[in-house]
């Protein structure tokens, strides 16, 4: 680790440094007057609404991010707000005063969102987005990778059962998504075969929701090559008198002897806001719908705590620190199962909101990401058995952003800089166990002590009219990586083995509306991203989708992904309609491709496989939901979902692309809302639309339904219970892998009961 820190040079420590002061040093105070200060929140989902314009008096502006203003306020004061999604609304003295008891002024939605959504509210953000926020059920689950599967355009590849669900976006995969914590933090994985993919060192249970911004449209969090998938925690809350609160839950899984529980224990206070958090998981084996038992055996555990403190009526700072860790995973797709993943996460803050003045707003983060993994073949059954191999890996992600915010009358302006630095480092050792080396232990320099340094500039501008949004964004990247420790044969392969590319990326688009019930939204972008540490300098390992080792490749070229996307949305009382559909022009797609002059370094690998460019290929598709309230009691959902994709040089279809998929929900709402029940359709259509050369099987359709209820028992109570695969079918995803050594994929778990429940503390 001391390489890793003394390679990243004087530079690193200078923005540190820099970027400490500003969150330590104490900025200008400004006096507060007599204003009022209201948060707008949206009626249904309570998230606060920003981009609002107001006007009372004579006092305008437009809501912040979290949705807050500031108005002076008289006897004869009218408060008139105007937004997109819900239109133009009056406010009288009284209802002021009255939302002043608790700072909250709710607004609901009379026009449609500005982008298209399952079922929940979103921000104003460029491009598309979807929302989801989460419930109990959510915050218990141990696997964010397999909870974002809930999005009819999210897939996952699955190499376990049970852990590690690799998200795939509209086709698009790894590196190509932009996966944070908050805006800023990121993970590394430290298994090259991604056992431990960044999603899944998210602690769910202090996560609040999940928004996936789909496309080369957002480009304030980082490189959104294919989208931006940010995981936003609870907002600091302070209270006039020191407050107890908290959340306990629990569930269990009968199919695979699953067991959950997680808790939350919060203080606040006027000056502090204290949350701590944990989450234990674990399982066995479970049965498929064929009743055969895959191995499934996982144990995971999450504890962290966040500390706010409030500076000033107008700062605060917050410090995040977690631990993830997991050990005991079985990945039945792989040659080696997951033995310990101990991961840290550290998260330093500091906002700054200011007033009577165009800049309203400073937002400024520090992270660390560490990962300390280890993974071997002990467990595995081979006959004969020739090796004992193990690979323990380190990676490191650390970084920051400073944000500003600036509000004009017609619209606002985000605009700020960012770094990441990426390192793994780790070596696979193989003890052979048989032939003329029986004894004998080799040592492979799997990661090289890679390192990629990306520093960012970036700006967004929002501009906004009663009936319609404009917003055009910016970025600009300079990406550099070299290989500290490379090994011997790989730097012959190719001499000079460091790296410097300029990433520009850019963004135009906007919705208008066509009626109060109807919009439609054009959405213009080009992004390029640099290849990752894996596609730059794997030192044959295989961790593709066929048994070939890969090697990296320092040469490659940034691959840019030109995109457009048509939005139209339909929105009435009882009715939410949305429909979605984008095309994508990729230059210099990176892909791999055999090279039978380059030797494996395991007898059991077919041959090698390197990273190269594909001059174009195209991804294409759409989306449609449509959501029906009946009556009181009733909601139904409607979503479906495809993707194409195709490699233009070779004419064949891109490997690992996700089939067409149709969902319907039924939910029903009786007794007051207390008791919710469920009926969920899943239908998968055959994918025959493979990448043969790269190893790629057909998937057969295949249709599952799920059943769930719950009931709140009282309001700080609430008991759920459902059943999963309800007709016990036997079924595996199109991106899930073979099991190792087999031509049989990982099928999913067969029907299993799960209960839960869960106890607030107000």
């Amino acid at each position: 680790m001391n390489r890793i820190i003394l390679s990243v040079g004087r530079k690193k420590y200078r923005f540190f440094i820099c970027s400490l002061l500003i969150l330590t040093t104490s900025l200008t105070a400004f006096a507060q007057d007599q204003q009022t200060r209201l948060r707008l929140t949206d009626q249904t989902s309570r998230e606060p609404v920003s981009g609002a314009t107001f006007e009372c008096g004579n006092t305008k502006g437009i809501s912040d991010e979290s949705g807050f203003i500031r108005i002076g306020l008289t006897e004869s004061s009218t408060l008139i707000i105007s937004h997109v999604q819900y239109g133009k609304q009056t406010f009288t003295a009284a209802q002021i005063k009255q939302a002043k008891k608790t700072g909250l002024l709710e607004l609901t939605a009379k026009s449609h969102l500005l982008q298209p959504v399952t079922f929940l509210q979103l921000h104003a953000s460029a491009g598309e987005q979807e929302s989801m926020y989460f419930r109990v059920e959510d915050q218990l689950a141990h696997d964010a990778g397999q909870l974002l599967e809930q999005f009819s355009s999210i897939s996952g590849i699955r190499k376990s059962g049970a852990y590690g669900f690799d998200p795939v976006l509209r086709g698009f995969k790894y590196d190509q998504i932009n996966l944070v914590i908050d805006g800023v933090q990121g993970a590394t994985a430290g298994c090259p075969n991604r056992m431990d993919p960044a999603s899944s060192q998210v602690p769910l249970n202090m996560i609040v929701r999940a928004e996936v911004l789909k496309g080369p449209h957002s480009l304030r969090y980082g490189s959104a090559f294919g989208g931006t998938v940010n995981f936003k925690s609870a907002d600091l809350w302070f209270s006039d008198q020191p407050h107890l609160s908290g959340r306990i839950s629990s569930s269990y899984e009968t199919n695979g002897n699953i067991y959950r529980a997680e808790g939350v224990a919060g203080f606040s206070s006027k000056v502090t806001d204290l949350k701590l958090f944990g989450s234990y998981s674990t399982g066995t084996d479970y049965t498929d719908g064929d009743g055969i038992d895959i191995p499934a055996n996982f144990n995971r555990r999450n504890v962290g705590g966040k500390l706010g403190v409030k500076l000033s009526g107008s700062q605060n700072l917050s410090v995040m620190v977690a631990n993830n860790y997991a050990s005991n995973v079985d990945f039945p797709s792989l040659a080696m199962d997951l033995r310990k993943d101990n991961t840290w996460l550290f998260n330093l803050a500091h906002a700054a909101q200011f007033h009577k003045r165009k800049l309203t707003s400073w937002h400024t983060h520090l992270y660390t990401t560490l990962v300390d993994h280890l993974m071997d073949n002990l467990d595995k059954v081979m006959t004969p058995r020739m090796v004992d191999a193990n690979t323990a890996a380190k990676t490191y992600n650390a970084g920051g952003r400073t944000e500003l915010r600036f509000d004009f009358n017609l619209g606002w302006l985000y605009a700020g800089t960012d770094m990441r630095i990426e390192n793994a480092e780790g070596n696979r050792d193989r003890t052979m166990l048989m032939g003329p080396m029986t004894g004998q232990t080799l040592t492979d320099h799997v990661w090289q002590d890679a390192l990629v340094r990306k520093n960012g500039l970036f700006a967004e501008y929002h501009y906004q009219q009663s009936n319609y949004h404009l917003v055009f964004s910016g970025r600009l990247e300079l990406n550099h990586a070299e290989a500290q420790n490379p090994d011997t044969n790989f730097k012959n392969l190719y001499g000079d083995l460091a790296s410097d590319l300029i990433n520009p990326s850019f963004s135009a688009g906007g919705t208008y509306m066509l009626s109060q019930s109807a919009s439609v939204g054009l959405w213009l972008g080009s992004a390029q991203r640099s290849p990752g540490l894996a596609e730059r300098y794997i030192n044959f390992f295989p961790i593709g989708l066929d048994p070939y080792e890969l090697v990296g490749n320092p040469d490659l070229k940034a691959e840019t992904n030109n995109q457009a996307d048509i939005v139209f949305s339909y929105k009435k009382e009882k009715t939410d309609i949305n429909i979605t559909v984008y095309a994508s022009l990729l230059q210099h797609y990176i892909s791999s491709e055999i090279r039978s002059d380059l030797q494996p370094r395991m007898a059991t690998a077919p041959g090698v496989r390197q990273f190269v460019n594909i001059d174009k290929a195209v991804h294409t598709g759409f989306e449609f939901s449509w959501t029906q309230m009946f009556g009181t009691h009733f909601q139904q959902i409607t979503e479906l979902a495809y993707t194409y994709g195709k490699n233009r040089v070779t004419d064949e279809a891109l490997p690992e692309i996700p089939p067409m998929e149709f969902r319907y929900r039924l939910m029903g709402s009786f007794i007051q809302q207390k008791l919710q029940a469920e009926i969920s359709f899943r239908h998968s259509f055959k994918q025959d639309r493979i990448a043969a050369s790269y190893g790629e099987n057909k998937t057969p359709t295949f249709q599952v339904i799920d059943l769930k209820t719950s009931y709140r028992i009282t309001p700080d109570l609430s008991f759920r219970t459902g059943i999963n695969n309800l007709l016990n079918e036997a079924y595996y995803e199109h991106l899930s892998r073979n099991i190792n050594g087999s031509t049989r994929p990982l099928y999913s778990p067969g029907r299993s009961f799960y209960f839960s429940l869960a106890f607030n503390f107000p």
